[in-house]
Protein backbone atom coordinates (compact mmCIF):
# COMPACT_ATOMS: atom_id res chain seq x y z
CA UNK A 1 0.00 0.00 0.00
CA UNK A 2 1.21 3.59 -1.21
CA UNK A 3 1.02 6.33 1.09
CA UNK A 4 1.87 9.99 0.97
CA UNK A 5 3.95 12.32 2.93
CA UNK A 6 1.54 14.09 4.61
CA UNK A 7 0.10 10.63 5.77
CA UNK A 8 3.32 9.89 7.21
CA UNK A 9 4.12 12.86 9.20
CA UNK A 10 0.41 12.66 10.59
CA UNK A 11 0.47 9.22 11.30
CA UNK A 12 4.74 10.11 13.36
CA UNK A 13 2.51 12.92 15.23
CA UNK A 14 0.13 9.85 16.43
CA UNK A 15 2.50 7.85 17.37
CA UNK A 16 4.11 9.95 19.50
CA UNK A 17 1.05 11.28 21.65
CA UNK A 18 1.23 14.47 20.15
CA UNK A 19 -2.43 15.80 21.06
CA UNK A 20 -2.49 19.50 19.56
CA UNK A 21 -0.56 21.09 17.21
CA UNK A 22 0.30 24.81 16.81
CA UNK A 23 -0.43 25.42 12.90
CA UNK A 24 -0.87 28.35 10.81
CA UNK A 25 -1.41 27.45 7.03
CA UNK A 26 -0.18 28.19 3.54
CA UNK A 27 0.33 27.27 -0.05
CA UNK A 28 3.60 25.14 1.12
CA UNK A 29 1.44 22.79 3.54
CA UNK A 30 -2.01 22.81 2.24
CA UNK A 31 -1.44 19.09 1.57
CA UNK A 32 -0.55 18.28 5.37
CA UNK A 33 -3.53 20.47 6.19
CA UNK A 34 -5.67 18.55 4.32
CA UNK A 35 -4.36 15.58 5.80
CA UNK A 36 -4.92 17.05 9.40
CA UNK A 37 -8.41 17.34 8.51
CA UNK A 38 -9.10 13.67 8.32
CA UNK A 39 -7.71 13.39 12.21
CA UNK A 40 -9.11 16.47 14.10
CA UNK A 41 -11.29 14.26 16.72
CA UNK A 42 -6.84 12.77 17.39
CA UNK A 43 -5.07 15.83 16.63
CA UNK A 44 -6.63 19.69 17.85
CA UNK A 45 -5.51 22.36 16.10
CA UNK A 46 -4.60 25.87 17.85
CA UNK A 47 -4.28 28.59 15.11
CA UNK A 48 -2.54 31.31 16.40
CA UNK A 49 -3.06 35.01 14.82
CA UNK A 50 0.82 35.48 14.02
CA UNK A 51 3.29 32.17 13.54
CA UNK A 52 5.42 33.94 16.20
CA UNK A 53 2.93 33.56 18.37
CA UNK A 54 1.98 30.12 17.63
CA UNK A 55 5.97 28.58 18.52
CA UNK A 56 5.97 31.02 21.82
CA UNK A 57 2.62 29.01 22.58
CA UNK A 58 4.20 25.72 22.11
CA UNK A 59 7.15 26.84 24.20
CA UNK A 60 4.68 27.20 26.89
CA UNK A 61 3.27 24.13 26.30
CA UNK A 62 6.53 21.99 26.33
CA UNK A 63 7.95 24.32 29.49
CA UNK A 64 4.29 23.61 31.71
CA UNK A 65 3.96 19.91 30.41
CA UNK A 66 7.33 18.20 29.97
CA UNK A 67 6.40 17.27 26.73
CA UNK A 68 7.31 18.34 22.93
CA UNK A 69 5.85 21.50 21.30
CA UNK A 70 5.04 20.73 18.05
CA UNK A 71 4.57 24.13 15.02
CA UNK A 72 3.59 23.96 11.77
CA UNK A 73 4.23 26.57 9.45
CA UNK A 74 4.32 27.75 5.54
CA UNK A 75 7.33 28.69 3.63
CA UNK A 76 9.09 31.88 3.46
CA UNK A 77 7.56 34.07 5.94
CA UNK A 78 5.64 31.82 7.55
CA UNK A 79 9.13 30.26 8.57
CA UNK A 80 10.56 33.13 9.07
CA UNK A 81 7.98 34.72 11.55
CA UNK A 82 9.11 31.68 13.95
CA UNK A 83 12.41 32.31 13.97
CA UNK A 84 11.80 34.27 17.57
CA UNK A 85 9.87 31.56 19.25
CA UNK A 86 12.92 28.97 18.09
CA UNK A 87 15.68 30.82 19.65
CA UNK A 88 13.97 32.03 22.79
CA UNK A 89 13.19 27.83 23.20
CA UNK A 90 16.72 26.53 22.36
CA UNK A 91 18.58 29.62 24.85
CA UNK A 92 16.04 28.25 27.27
CA UNK A 93 16.35 24.36 26.38
CA UNK A 94 12.61 23.79 25.50
CA UNK A 95 11.61 20.65 23.48
CA UNK A 96 9.79 21.76 20.33
CA UNK A 97 9.80 20.16 16.86
CA UNK A 98 8.98 22.58 14.29
CA UNK A 99 7.74 21.83 10.56
CA UNK A 100 7.75 23.89 7.69
CA UNK A 101 7.00 24.07 4.35
CA UNK A 102 9.07 24.24 1.59
CA UNK A 103 9.01 24.71 -2.26
CA UNK A 104 8.87 21.88 -4.40
CA UNK A 105 12.17 20.08 -4.49
CA UNK A 106 12.58 20.98 -8.38
CA UNK A 107 12.41 24.75 -7.74
CA UNK A 108 14.65 25.15 -4.67
CA UNK A 109 17.20 27.75 -5.53
CA UNK A 110 15.44 29.55 -7.64
CA UNK A 111 13.73 32.31 -5.54
CA UNK A 112 10.48 30.69 -6.01
CA UNK A 113 7.58 32.63 -4.41
CA UNK A 114 7.74 32.28 -0.65
CA UNK A 115 10.99 30.53 -0.71
CA UNK A 116 13.71 30.96 1.68
CA UNK A 117 16.33 29.16 3.08
CA UNK A 118 15.12 27.75 6.52
CA UNK A 119 17.54 25.31 7.68
CA UNK A 120 20.55 27.57 7.00
CA UNK A 121 18.84 30.16 8.68
CA UNK A 122 17.52 27.91 11.78
CA UNK A 123 20.90 26.02 11.87
CA UNK A 124 22.55 28.32 14.68
CA UNK A 125 19.29 27.95 16.94
CA UNK A 126 18.37 24.65 16.66
CA UNK A 127 19.67 21.47 17.93
CA UNK A 128 19.45 19.68 14.57
CA UNK A 129 17.23 20.66 11.52
CA UNK A 130 16.88 18.44 8.27
CA UNK A 131 15.59 19.62 4.34
CA UNK A 132 13.53 16.68 2.80
CA UNK A 133 14.37 16.30 -0.63
CA UNK A 134 13.28 12.51 -1.26
CA UNK A 135 10.37 11.20 0.12
CA UNK A 136 12.46 8.10 1.88
CA UNK A 137 13.78 10.68 3.81
CA UNK A 138 10.96 11.76 5.76
CA UNK A 139 10.48 9.01 8.08
CA UNK A 140 14.18 8.93 9.64
CA UNK A 141 14.28 12.67 9.80
CA UNK A 142 10.95 12.74 11.83
CA UNK A 143 11.97 9.69 14.12
CA UNK A 144 15.51 11.60 14.86
CA UNK A 145 13.59 15.18 15.46
CA UNK A 146 11.02 14.07 18.21
CA UNK A 147 14.19 12.06 20.18
CA UNK A 148 16.95 14.65 19.49
CA UNK A 149 14.15 17.16 20.92
CA UNK A 150 13.96 15.50 24.50
CA UNK A 151 16.73 13.82 24.68
CA UNK A 152 20.48 14.86 26.56
CA UNK A 153 19.54 19.01 26.78
CA UNK A 154 16.25 19.37 25.04
CA UNK A 155 15.77 22.16 22.65
CA UNK A 156 14.25 22.93 19.34
CA UNK A 157 14.69 20.76 15.79
CA UNK A 158 13.27 22.10 12.68
CA UNK A 159 12.22 19.58 9.53
CA UNK A 160 11.67 21.82 6.31
CA UNK A 161 9.68 19.98 3.99
CA UNK A 162 9.20 20.41 0.43
CA UNK A 163 5.39 20.53 -0.79
CA UNK A 164 5.88 17.69 -3.54
CA UNK A 165 7.37 15.85 -0.32
CA UNK A 166 4.14 16.16 0.99
CA UNK A 167 1.92 14.65 -1.71
CA UNK A 168 4.31 11.93 -3.27
CA UNK A 169 3.78 8.65 -2.92
CA UNK A 170 6.04 5.58 -1.33
CA UNK A 171 5.20 1.80 -0.50
CA UNK A 172 4.77 1.60 3.11
CA UNK A 173 7.39 -1.62 3.21
CA UNK A 174 9.71 0.59 1.61
CA UNK A 175 9.58 3.31 4.21
CA UNK A 176 13.19 2.83 6.79
CA UNK A 177 12.85 4.12 10.90
CA UNK A 178 15.32 6.48 11.95
CA UNK A 179 18.41 4.74 13.89
CA UNK A 180 18.73 6.98 16.70
CA UNK A 181 21.09 5.24 18.74
CA UNK A 182 23.80 7.73 18.20
CA UNK A 183 21.69 10.20 19.37
CA UNK A 184 20.95 8.61 22.28
CA UNK A 185 24.03 10.87 24.93
CA UNK A 186 25.25 8.38 28.20
CA UNK A 187 26.56 10.07 30.98
CA UNK A 188 28.84 7.76 32.71
CA UNK A 189 28.62 9.48 36.47
CA UNK A 190 32.33 9.67 37.81
CA UNK A 191 31.49 8.20 41.15
CA UNK A 192 35.32 9.04 42.09
CA UNK A 193 34.00 12.85 41.33
CA UNK A 194 30.67 12.56 43.26
CA UNK A 195 33.24 10.86 46.19
CA UNK A 196 35.27 14.18 46.40
CA UNK A 197 31.82 16.32 46.72
CA UNK A 198 30.85 14.13 49.40
CA UNK A 199 34.10 14.51 51.27
CA UNK A 200 34.02 18.85 50.09
CA UNK A 201 30.35 19.36 51.87
CA UNK A 202 31.63 17.21 54.86
CA UNK A 203 34.58 20.46 55.24
CA UNK A 204 32.64 22.99 54.22
CA UNK A 205 31.66 25.72 56.82
CA UNK A 206 29.49 27.04 54.43
CA UNK A 207 28.29 25.56 51.38
CA UNK A 208 25.36 26.63 49.09
CA UNK A 209 23.26 25.06 46.54
CA UNK A 210 22.66 27.10 43.44
CA UNK A 211 19.29 25.44 41.40
CA UNK A 212 19.29 25.88 37.64
CA UNK A 213 16.61 25.25 35.19
CA UNK A 214 18.10 21.75 34.86
CA UNK A 215 16.53 20.71 38.11
CA UNK A 216 13.19 21.20 36.35
CA UNK A 217 13.49 20.06 33.18
CA UNK A 218 15.43 16.59 34.84
CA UNK A 219 12.25 16.28 37.06
CA UNK A 220 14.11 16.69 40.30
CA UNK A 221 12.76 19.32 42.81
CA UNK A 222 11.63 16.70 45.21
CA UNK A 223 15.14 15.08 44.86
CA UNK A 224 16.74 17.94 45.33
CA UNK A 225 14.31 19.05 48.76
CA UNK A 226 15.57 15.92 50.06
CA UNK A 227 19.36 16.36 49.47
CA UNK A 228 19.04 19.89 50.91
CA UNK A 229 16.77 18.80 53.84
CA UNK A 230 18.61 15.88 54.75
CA UNK A 231 22.00 17.89 54.39
CA UNK A 232 20.84 21.14 56.06
CA UNK A 233 22.32 23.05 53.03
CA UNK A 234 20.70 26.45 51.92
CA UNK A 235 19.41 26.49 48.34
CA UNK A 236 19.09 29.56 45.87
CA UNK A 237 17.35 29.53 42.45
CA UNK A 238 18.23 31.49 38.97
CA UNK A 239 15.83 32.68 37.40
CA UNK A 240 14.64 29.42 35.22
CA UNK A 241 15.08 27.39 38.38
CA UNK A 242 11.99 28.88 40.01
CA UNK A 243 9.65 26.45 41.77
CA UNK A 244 12.10 24.86 44.26
CA UNK A 245 11.21 25.46 47.72
CA UNK A 246 11.71 23.36 50.79
CA UNK A 247 9.26 22.85 53.44
CA UNK A 248 11.71 24.84 55.61
CA UNK A 249 11.85 28.02 54.53
CA UNK A 250 14.60 29.06 56.75
CA UNK A 251 16.70 27.15 53.78
CA UNK A 252 15.64 28.87 50.96
CA UNK A 253 17.09 32.83 50.24
CA UNK A 254 15.27 33.31 46.91
CA UNK A 255 17.61 34.36 43.85
CA UNK A 256 20.84 35.56 42.60
CA UNK A 257 22.24 38.12 40.05
CA UNK A 258 21.42 41.30 38.62
CA UNK A 259 17.95 41.48 40.39
CA UNK A 260 18.66 38.62 42.74
CA UNK A 261 17.99 39.56 46.66
CA UNK A 262 20.57 41.06 48.50
CA UNK A 263 20.58 38.05 50.69
CA UNK A 264 21.05 35.39 48.11
CA UNK A 265 23.90 37.41 46.59
CA UNK A 266 25.13 38.14 49.88
CA UNK A 267 25.40 33.99 50.45
CA UNK A 268 27.29 33.54 47.10
CA UNK A 269 29.36 36.23 47.95
CA UNK A 270 30.12 34.40 51.18
CA UNK A 271 29.96 30.64 50.26
CA UNK A 272 32.79 28.40 50.94
CA UNK A 273 31.39 25.47 48.55
CA UNK A 274 28.68 26.14 45.95
CA UNK A 275 27.18 23.31 44.53
CA UNK A 276 25.70 24.59 40.94
CA UNK A 277 23.04 22.09 39.85
CA UNK A 278 21.88 22.66 36.06
CA UNK A 279 22.68 26.20 35.65
CA UNK A 280 24.41 27.91 32.98
CA UNK A 281 26.57 30.71 34.48
CA UNK A 282 24.93 33.39 32.63
CA UNK A 283 26.35 36.93 32.72
CA UNK A 284 22.99 38.24 34.19
CA UNK A 285 23.50 35.81 37.65
CA UNK A 286 27.56 36.44 37.43
CA UNK A 287 27.74 39.99 37.50
CA UNK A 288 31.41 40.34 37.73
CA UNK A 289 32.96 36.88 37.12
CA UNK A 290 36.68 37.99 38.03
CA UNK A 291 34.54 38.67 41.85
CA UNK A 292 31.75 35.82 41.60
CA UNK A 293 31.88 33.69 44.47
CA UNK A 294 35.51 35.27 46.02
CA UNK A 295 36.33 32.10 48.62
CA UNK A 296 34.05 29.20 47.18
CA UNK A 297 35.47 26.47 45.67
CA UNK A 298 32.46 25.31 42.52
CA UNK A 299 30.93 22.25 41.61
CA UNK A 300 29.31 22.26 38.59
CA UNK A 301 26.74 19.81 37.22
CA UNK A 302 25.31 19.71 34.02
CA UNK A 303 23.86 17.55 31.12
CA UNK A 304 25.80 19.82 28.63
CA UNK A 305 29.21 19.21 28.03
CA UNK A 306 29.87 22.37 26.75
CA UNK A 307 28.27 24.52 29.90
CA UNK A 308 31.10 23.17 32.26
CA UNK A 309 33.94 25.33 32.11
CA UNK A 310 32.18 27.96 29.75
CA UNK A 311 31.72 31.36 32.08
CA UNK A 312 33.29 29.78 35.23
CA UNK A 313 36.06 27.47 36.27
CA UNK A 314 34.96 24.95 38.72
CA UNK A 315 37.21 22.53 40.78
CA UNK A 316 34.97 19.86 40.11
CA UNK A 317 32.76 19.65 36.84
CA UNK A 318 30.06 16.77 36.51
CA UNK A 319 28.42 15.69 33.27
CA UNK A 320 25.14 14.16 33.82
CA UNK A 321 21.54 14.04 34.51
CA UNK A 322 21.55 16.39 37.59
CA UNK A 323 18.79 13.79 38.80
CA UNK A 324 20.84 10.91 38.46
CA UNK A 325 23.81 13.08 40.62
CA UNK A 326 21.47 13.37 43.19
CA UNK A 327 20.36 10.21 43.75
CA UNK A 328 24.09 9.62 44.21
CA UNK A 329 24.82 12.06 46.65
CA UNK A 330 21.81 10.81 48.46
CA UNK A 331 23.30 7.56 48.75
CA UNK A 332 25.57 8.70 51.25
CA UNK A 333 25.33 9.05 54.76
CA UNK A 334 23.97 12.24 56.26
CA UNK A 335 26.61 15.67 56.84
CA UNK A 336 27.76 15.59 60.10
CA UNK A 337 29.00 19.23 59.78
CA UNK A 338 26.47 21.51 61.36
CA UNK A 339 25.77 24.57 59.62
CA UNK A 340 23.35 26.30 61.82
CA UNK A 341 25.40 29.16 62.25
CA UNK A 342 25.70 29.93 58.67
CA UNK A 343 22.09 29.54 57.73
CA UNK A 344 21.41 31.67 60.81
CA UNK A 345 23.63 34.53 59.36
CA UNK A 346 22.14 34.48 55.89
CA UNK A 347 18.78 35.04 57.45
CA UNK A 348 19.88 37.29 59.86
CA UNK A 349 20.96 39.34 56.27
CA UNK A 350 17.66 38.09 54.92
CA UNK A 351 15.38 39.80 58.09
CA UNK A 352 17.72 43.56 57.35
CA UNK A 353 17.31 43.27 53.94
CA UNK A 354 14.22 42.15 52.67
CA UNK A 355 12.34 42.81 49.00
CA UNK A 356 10.51 45.91 49.97
CA UNK A 357 8.37 48.78 48.45
CA UNK A 358 6.52 51.84 49.24
CA UNK A 359 3.25 50.81 50.56
CA UNK A 360 -0.21 52.20 50.60
CA UNK A 361 0.13 55.45 48.19
CA UNK A 362 0.63 55.07 44.00
CA UNK A 363 -0.17 51.69 42.78
CA UNK A 364 2.48 49.39 42.99
CA UNK A 365 3.47 46.41 40.64
CA UNK A 366 4.94 44.42 43.76
CA UNK A 367 1.29 44.50 45.62
CA UNK A 368 -0.71 43.55 42.63
CA UNK A 369 1.94 40.50 42.39
CA UNK A 370 1.64 39.83 46.29
CA UNK A 371 -2.52 39.74 45.52
CA UNK A 372 -2.06 37.72 42.60
CA UNK A 373 -0.45 35.30 44.85
CA UNK A 374 -2.71 35.17 47.74
CA UNK A 375 -5.94 34.77 45.44
CA UNK A 376 -4.52 32.27 43.25
CA UNK A 377 -4.23 28.64 43.64
CA UNK A 378 -1.08 27.50 44.67
CA UNK A 379 -0.83 25.23 41.45
CA UNK A 380 -1.63 28.61 39.29
CA UNK A 381 1.06 28.57 36.10
CA UNK A 382 2.13 31.98 35.94
CA UNK A 383 3.63 33.35 32.86
CA UNK A 384 5.76 36.80 32.78
CA UNK A 385 6.71 38.66 29.52
CA UNK A 386 10.22 40.54 29.63
CA UNK A 387 11.19 43.51 31.34
CA UNK A 388 10.61 45.17 35.04
CA UNK A 389 7.26 42.72 35.09
CA UNK A 390 9.89 39.67 34.89
CA UNK A 391 11.83 40.82 38.12
CA UNK A 392 9.00 41.86 40.20
CA UNK A 393 6.95 38.69 39.57
CA UNK A 394 10.19 36.52 39.78
CA UNK A 395 10.81 38.57 43.36
CA UNK A 396 7.09 38.87 44.70
CA UNK A 397 5.74 35.75 43.67
CA UNK A 398 6.61 33.09 45.77
CA UNK A 399 6.75 29.37 43.39
CA UNK A 400 6.18 26.41 45.84
CA UNK A 401 6.23 24.10 42.75
CA UNK A 402 7.89 23.21 39.03
CA UNK A 403 6.92 24.21 35.87
CA UNK A 404 4.94 27.14 37.37
CA UNK A 405 6.55 29.85 36.57
CA UNK A 406 7.32 30.03 32.29
CA UNK A 407 9.58 32.83 31.53
CA UNK A 408 12.12 33.58 28.93
CA UNK A 409 15.66 33.84 30.70
CA UNK A 410 18.41 33.13 27.77
CA UNK A 411 16.63 35.35 24.91
CA UNK A 412 14.44 37.97 27.05
CA UNK A 413 11.88 38.01 24.55
CA UNK A 414 9.17 40.54 24.40
CA UNK A 415 6.07 39.46 23.60
CA UNK A 416 6.45 35.69 24.77
CA UNK A 417 3.82 36.42 27.63
CA UNK A 418 0.66 36.55 26.55
CA UNK A 419 0.85 33.64 23.63
CA UNK A 420 3.21 31.57 26.08
CA UNK A 421 0.06 31.28 28.53
CA UNK A 422 -1.93 29.91 25.54
CA UNK A 423 -0.02 27.37 25.40
CA UNK A 424 0.01 26.29 29.18
CA UNK A 425 -4.19 26.66 29.23
CA UNK A 426 -3.81 24.31 26.27
CA UNK A 427 -1.60 21.32 28.09
CA UNK A 428 -3.28 21.96 31.48
CA UNK A 429 -6.63 22.48 31.06
CA UNK A 430 -7.15 22.28 34.82
CA UNK A 431 -5.24 24.41 36.15
CA UNK A 432 -5.31 28.55 36.65
CA UNK A 433 -2.86 30.53 34.50
CA UNK A 434 -1.80 33.78 34.74
CA UNK A 435 0.17 35.99 32.69
CA UNK A 436 1.72 39.24 33.98
CA UNK A 437 2.91 41.55 31.21
CA UNK A 438 4.21 45.04 30.93
CA UNK A 439 2.71 47.25 28.25
CA UNK A 440 5.78 46.90 25.80
CA UNK A 441 5.88 43.19 25.94
CA UNK A 442 2.07 42.73 25.66
CA UNK A 443 1.55 45.02 22.23
CA UNK A 444 3.91 42.79 20.31
CA UNK A 445 1.74 40.02 20.31
CA UNK A 446 -1.58 42.03 21.63
CA UNK A 447 -2.96 39.98 18.13
CA UNK A 448 -3.61 36.75 20.66
CA UNK A 449 -6.13 38.03 22.35
CA UNK A 450 -8.14 36.95 19.25
CA UNK A 451 -6.85 33.13 19.56
CA UNK A 452 -7.93 33.13 23.61
CA UNK A 453 -11.58 34.18 22.61
CA UNK A 454 -11.27 31.89 19.49
CA UNK A 455 -10.47 29.12 21.53
CA UNK A 456 -12.17 30.01 24.84
CA UNK A 457 -9.20 29.67 26.99
CA UNK A 458 -9.76 30.63 30.63
CA UNK A 459 -6.39 32.89 30.78
CA UNK A 460 -6.07 35.53 33.22
CA UNK A 461 -3.95 38.51 32.36
CA UNK A 462 -2.72 41.71 34.31
CA UNK A 463 -1.48 44.06 32.24
CA UNK A 464 1.29 46.17 34.52
CA UNK A 465 1.09 49.67 32.66
CA UNK A 466 3.80 51.98 33.04
CA UNK A 467 3.54 54.05 29.88
CA UNK A 468 7.60 53.35 29.88
CA UNK A 469 9.50 50.17 28.55
CA UNK A 470 10.61 50.70 31.71
CA UNK A 471 13.61 48.37 32.26
CA UNK A 472 15.46 50.50 29.55
CA UNK A 473 13.78 53.43 31.06
CA UNK A 474 15.10 52.32 34.49
CA UNK A 475 18.80 52.13 33.05
CA UNK A 476 18.58 55.14 31.28
CA UNK A 477 17.49 56.78 34.84
CA UNK A 478 20.45 55.62 36.70
CA UNK A 479 23.23 55.58 34.42
CA UNK A 480 22.19 57.90 31.37
CA UNK A 481 21.72 61.11 33.00
CA UNK A 482 17.72 60.31 32.54
CA UNK A 483 17.70 60.82 29.00
CA UNK A 484 14.60 59.24 27.98
CA UNK A 485 15.35 58.29 24.82
CA UNK A 486 12.45 56.13 22.38
CA UNK A 487 11.21 54.64 26.08
CA UNK A 488 8.30 57.51 26.88
CA UNK A 489 4.34 55.00 25.58
CA UNK A 490 2.85 57.80 26.77
CA UNK A 491 0.09 56.73 23.84
CA UNK A 492 -0.66 53.59 24.73
CA UNK A 493 -4.11 52.26 23.91
CA UNK A 494 -6.85 51.49 26.28
CA UNK A 495 -6.33 47.78 26.64
CA UNK A 496 -9.78 47.27 28.58
CA UNK A 497 -11.09 48.25 25.35
CA UNK A 498 -9.59 46.57 22.98
CA UNK A 499 -10.06 43.28 24.99
CA UNK A 500 -13.99 44.30 25.61
CA UNK A 501 -14.27 44.56 21.22
CA UNK A 502 -12.55 40.85 21.26
CA UNK A 503 -15.21 39.80 23.51
CA UNK A 504 -13.21 39.26 26.57
CA UNK A 505 -14.15 40.43 29.89
CA UNK A 506 -11.77 43.18 31.24
CA UNK A 507 -11.03 46.36 34.30
CA UNK A 508 -8.95 49.37 34.35
CA UNK A 509 -7.12 49.90 37.74
CA UNK A 510 -6.24 52.50 38.76
CA UNK A 511 -6.01 52.80 42.95
CA UNK A 512 -4.95 51.16 45.17
CA UNK A 513 -7.89 50.85 47.67
CA UNK A 514 -9.50 49.41 44.90
CA UNK A 515 -6.75 46.89 43.99
CA UNK A 516 -7.56 43.67 45.95
CA UNK A 517 -10.97 43.51 45.06
CA UNK A 518 -10.11 43.37 41.33
CA UNK A 519 -7.16 41.10 41.78
CA UNK A 520 -9.83 38.85 43.69
CA UNK A 521 -12.38 38.82 41.10
CA UNK A 522 -9.35 38.09 38.46
CA UNK A 523 -8.28 34.67 40.11
CA UNK A 524 -11.83 34.01 40.88
CA UNK A 525 -13.54 34.59 37.28
CA UNK A 526 -14.63 31.88 35.18
CA UNK A 527 -13.72 33.09 31.69
CA UNK A 528 -10.70 34.95 30.77
CA UNK A 529 -10.20 38.28 32.16
CA UNK A 530 -7.98 41.03 31.60
CA UNK A 531 -7.28 43.75 33.98
CA UNK A 532 -5.21 47.36 32.82
CA UNK A 533 -2.93 48.20 35.97
CA UNK A 534 -2.12 51.71 35.58
CA UNK A 535 0.59 51.14 38.11
CA UNK A 536 3.52 54.32 38.99
CA UNK A 537 5.60 55.08 36.71
CA UNK A 538 8.33 55.93 38.81
CA UNK A 539 8.88 52.77 40.52
CA UNK A 540 12.05 50.56 39.68
CA UNK A 541 12.94 46.89 40.41
CA UNK A 542 15.64 46.91 43.03
CA UNK A 543 17.62 45.22 44.42
CA UNK A 544 20.05 45.98 41.31
CA UNK A 545 23.79 44.83 40.52
CA UNK A 546 24.86 47.47 37.81
CA UNK A 547 26.13 45.20 34.60
CA UNK A 548 30.08 44.09 35.10
CA UNK A 549 30.13 45.15 38.81
CA UNK A 550 30.14 42.52 41.81
CA UNK A 551 27.28 41.03 43.03
CA UNK A 552 28.86 42.76 46.23
CA UNK A 553 27.85 46.23 44.92
CA UNK A 554 24.25 45.86 45.02
CA UNK A 555 22.21 49.13 44.33
CA UNK A 556 19.23 48.67 47.21
CA UNK A 557 17.22 51.66 46.03
CA UNK A 558 17.83 54.61 43.63
CA UNK A 559 19.98 56.19 45.81
CA UNK A 560 22.56 52.99 46.39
Amino acid sequence: MKVTGASIIIKKLLEEGVEYIFGYPGGSVIPLFDELYNFTDRIKLIQPRHEQGGTHAADGYARSTGKTGVVVVTSGPGATNTVTGIATAYMDSVPLVIITGQVPVSMMGSDAFQEVDTTAITLPITKANFLIKDIKELTPALDLAFHIAKSGRPGPVLIDIPSDIQKALIDERKIVKGDIKNYSPRHDIDDEKINKVYNMLSESKKPLIISGGGIIISEATEILKRFMEKNNIPVITTLMGKGIYPSREELYFDGLGMHGTYYGNYAVQNSDLILALGVRFSDRILGNVEKFAPFAKIVHVDIDRSEIEKNVQPIIGIEGDVKEVLEKFLSFPELKTDFSDWIKELNQQKKEFPLSYEKGKKLKPQYLIELANKYFPEDTIVVSDVGQNQMWTAQFYKFTKPRTFLTTGGLGTMGFGLPASMGAKVGNPDKQVLVISGDGGFQMNIQELITIKRYALNVKILIVDNAYLGMVKQWQELFYNKRYSATPFTDNPDFRAIAEVIGIKSKTLKDWDKAEEIIKELALSKEPMLIHALIDPDENVFPMVPAGASLNEILLNKEG
